[in-house]
């Protein structure tokens, strides 16, 4: 018999079968040779049962029902790839050995594992753990076999996060949405995230800015200008400083301190996804997401990089002969002058800034592959242009400079003068005048030094220049100039994609408990797979928008949060949950602890959480009120055209299901706050009526408008609308009625996102507002 290997996608699968079956038959959605058959999962084809799938009750959102605490859990396939897992358990009664494919890391093993468990497959099981789809990684990976039971406690900790991610995400979106009748999704991961959105905004809706001025003079010595900065207590009052400025202005100075040291830049570290992700971001605008799709397509499709989804910036001493066949193919490439221009010298196993493999746990760092790139779209060669160039400045020396610090005295004032004179520029010929991200460097201009959110460490300008800074202490020095420059103090700035996912990844530095400190060292909040999709589900849900790069919190993401505090459970706004999770996570995958006592704590706080919110006062619907400004603003998720939540528990690992249903909410859940009212729907006379709006206690009529169909009544108040377009589907006046009457449509095809047709239904899932939601069928 033969060997079932099984990939996590088809270019994955397709890729391997070219190595191990060069001569294997396309079969379409698997290819068969003579020892092996090879066909892939495409993603999560098996996964969690949603909760009615357990009781049909669930499918009504009711507090009696809560908490939902399984026994055991249920499996469900994904109805989409629903064909795909019957191939595979077709073809697995053919083969007597089973190759684990999927990519190598925790969630890898949990996809292979649900697959395996569900369709009930017994066969011996070996494990391909490789980083890069390489003709020579592939060998190599099938050479060094090893059994998968050898990962068993990585496959329990997989199970554990996404079991325990259900019972938290599932039960506290249920009670929060049913205690305050709007539908608030609530998750491990997101919710801490969106308490760092929160924080921020109200810093920056908290602050006064103060006016303050700073006085700066031009000094010439011989034929060379430089500038400096009265050094002082802040001047807030004008007339001081106009006054200051006078006073030194066209007057002798002198020289009293001057110091240069030289310092060396080395280049910075190799990319793991988020800081690929934050430096995308900063540089070319790209979401997180994009960046993740981009890096996954230049891995599975061109294999021309390695496996993205890494929390390494570090290689081993393995990576080092296949870093040196990346530096020669290089040379047939446009970037043959710097490659030509490397040391390969500078790469070696004790240079620690590259290789360290005690930082190198799953995967290592994204690197350039030895193959060659073919024909790469815009948006791809910007991304692998990032990557080969950050790879290709370790090969260089580091960039010198000597910092002047020059304290210049004028009619007894003193201004101080700061400059950094590249000398060498040494691995900065990399750059080759390209954006530099969020590295921390510096163009060669003046600029101020910015601390981490964006406000002024000080009013010193330093000057970098790769141009000679000469001064010299015992010679004459006359001030030019000096003038007044208002200034004002500056809030923190709201963040963007690029320096969330920063936050994201040093969430918990100031958790007091050292050991928790520690744990989120090495994971912040979520992983560098989940983080995109986190920001992507909050922006979904309608907690965020997007206006420019800048990422602003809306009134209902406000609302969430400072209802989670106020019902006496912060700690799931907290990192500190994570740290604990991720800390105990990390014990089980090694096999230190026990994943069934993590479960059982976790059933526990499920049901806290559930006790606590049920004490909590209703919340006021005005509370989740979105101005007519914040409506028109930001990003189509947060609009309400019948886009709600897709799913009430926490994104996965991987990236999230197209669409996912939070089944029917009770009808007492109420308004979804970025709803329009129904201001659209016709109130011209003798407009045929629908059906009666089911909005409770409103007594109105549902009629034909031209984007919708809203309730006659909404001039008295009654914001219940069924827009006319949803899921790429149109909405007739006979699928409107079945809504407002009966809750749902009948099953139908529709067209989701990602061009897919699926079978499923609409559903009444706010009888409020109108709002509605897909609901796969099978």
């Amino acid at each position: 018999m033969k060997t079932l290997i099984i990939a996590e996608k088809p270019d994955m699968g397709r890729t391997i079968a070219a190595v191990v079956e060069p001569r294997a038959q396309n079969k379409r959605s698997y290819l068969e040779g003579e020892n092996y058959i090879i066909t892939w999962a495409i993603g999560h084809l098996v996964s969690l049962a949603e909760p009615d799938q357990y009781d049909p009750k669930y499918k009504r959102w009711n507090a009696e029902d809560l908490p939902i605490i399984p026994d055991r859990f249920k499996l469900w396939p994904n109805a989409r790839t629903k064909d795909q897992l019957t191939m595979i358990a077709e073809l697995s009664k053919r083969c007597n050995r089973l190759v684990n494919a999927c990519d190598a890391g925790r969630e890898g093993q949990l996809i292979f594992h649900l697959i395996r468990q569900y369709l009930k497959m017994p066969q011996p099981t070996d494990r391909l753990w490789i980083s890069d789809l390489t003709p020579e990684t592939i060998r190599r990976g099938f050479d060094s076999l090893r059994s998968d039971q050898d990962y068993d406690p990585l496959t329990r900790a997989a199970r554990a996060r996404s079991e325990a991610d259900w019972l938290v995400g599932m039960n506290a979106s249920r009670a929060f949405t049913i205690r305050h009748k709007t539908l608030l999704s609530v998750g491990r991961v997101q919710t801490p995230v969106l308490a760092l959105l929160y924080d921020r905004h109200k810093e920056i809706t908290a602050f006064d800015s103060e006016t303050y001025f700073v006085v700066q003079a031009t000094f010439s010595q011989k034929d060379f200008d430089y500038k400096g900065t009265w050094q002082g207590d802040r001047i807030t009052k004008r007339e001081q400083a106009d006054q200051l400025a006078a006073k030194v202005a066209n007057k002798s100075a002198k020289i009293v301190s001057y110091t240069v040291n030289e310092s060396k830049e080395f280049p910075y570290r190799l990319y793991d996804l988020t800081l690929l992700q934050r430096e995308a971001n900063g540089r070319y605008g790209y979401p997180a997401k994009k960046t993740l799709d981009i890096a996954q397509a230049l891995y599975e499709k061109h294999k021309v990089i390695t496996y993205p989804r890494t929390s390494s910036n570090y290689v081993t001493e393995e990576n080092i002969p296949v870093m040196g066949n990346v530096l020669n193919m290089l040379k047939q490439t446009s970037y043959a002058d710097l490659a030509n221009g490397a040391d390969r010298s500078r790469v070696h196993k004790g240079n620690k800034a590259v290789c360290n493999p005690a930082k190198v746990e799953d995967h290592h760092a994204i690197l350039p592959t030895p193959k060659r790139p073919g024909a790469l779209s815009k948006e791809e060669q910007d991304i692998y242009d990032m990557i080969v160039r950050r790879f290709l400045s370790h090969y260089y020396p580091p960039a010198v400079y000597n910092n002047h610090d020059v304290l210049t005295e004028v009619e007894g004032e003193q201004f101080r003068t700061r400059a950094k004179e590249q000398l060498e520029a040494g691995w900065r010929v990399v750059l080759s005048g390209a954006d530099e991200g969020d590295s921390g460097a510096k163009s060669k201009s003046k600029g101020k030094k910015k601390s981490e959110d964006g406000a002024d460490d000080g009013d010193d300008e330093l000057v970098e220049t790769d141009r000679p800074f000469s001064v010299k202490q015992g010679e004459p020095v006359h001030c030019d100039a000096a003038e007044a420059l208002e200034k004002a103090t500056k809030p923190p700035k709201a963040f963007t994609e690029g320096t969330l996912l920063k936050a994201m990844e040093s969430a918990g530095k100031a958790i007091e408990d050292e050991e928790l400190r520690d744990a989120m060292k090495q994971t912040g909040l979520g992983t560098p797979a989940t983080r995109a999709a986190t920001i992507e589900r909050l922006k979904h849900v309608g907690y965020i928008t997007t206006a420019g790069k800048r990422l602003d919190i809306t009134t209902k993401g406000c609302a969430a949060i400072e209802l989670i505090r106020g019902a006496g459970v912060e700690l799931l706004a907290s990192p500190e949950m994570t740290g604990r999770w991720e800390q105990r996570l990390h014990q089980i995958s090694r096999g230190e602890a026990s994943d069934e006592q993590f479960i059982a704590k976790v059933k526990q706080f499920a049901e806290m959480i559930v006790g606590k919110v049920k004490l909590q006062r209703p919340a006021a619907a005005s509370v989740f009120a979105e101005s007519e400004s914040a409506r028109g603003g930001g990003s189509k998720s947060a609009k309400g055209k019948g886009r709600s939540a897709a799913k009430t528990g926490e994104a996965s690992e991987k990236k999230p299901r197209a669409s996912a249903s939070t089944g029917k909410a009770s009808k007492a859940v109420a308004s979804a706050p970025a709803r329009r009212t129904a201001t659209a729907a016709s109130t011209s006379s003798g407009p045929a009526v629908i059906a009666p709006c089911p909005r409770p206690g409103c007594g109105g009529e549902i009629v034909e408008g031209k984007r919708g169909y809203g309730c006659m009544k909404f001039r008295e108040g009654c914001k219940f609308v069924i827009w006319k377009e949803h899921q790429g589907k149109k909405v007739t006046a006979a699928m409107a009625k079945a809504l407002a009457v009966n809750g749902e449509t009948r099953k139908s095809t529709f067209k989701m996102e990602n061009g897919e047709s699926v079978s499923g239904k609409l559903v009444l899932v706010n009888s409020s507002t109108g709002d509605v939601q897909f609901q796969p069928v099978q």
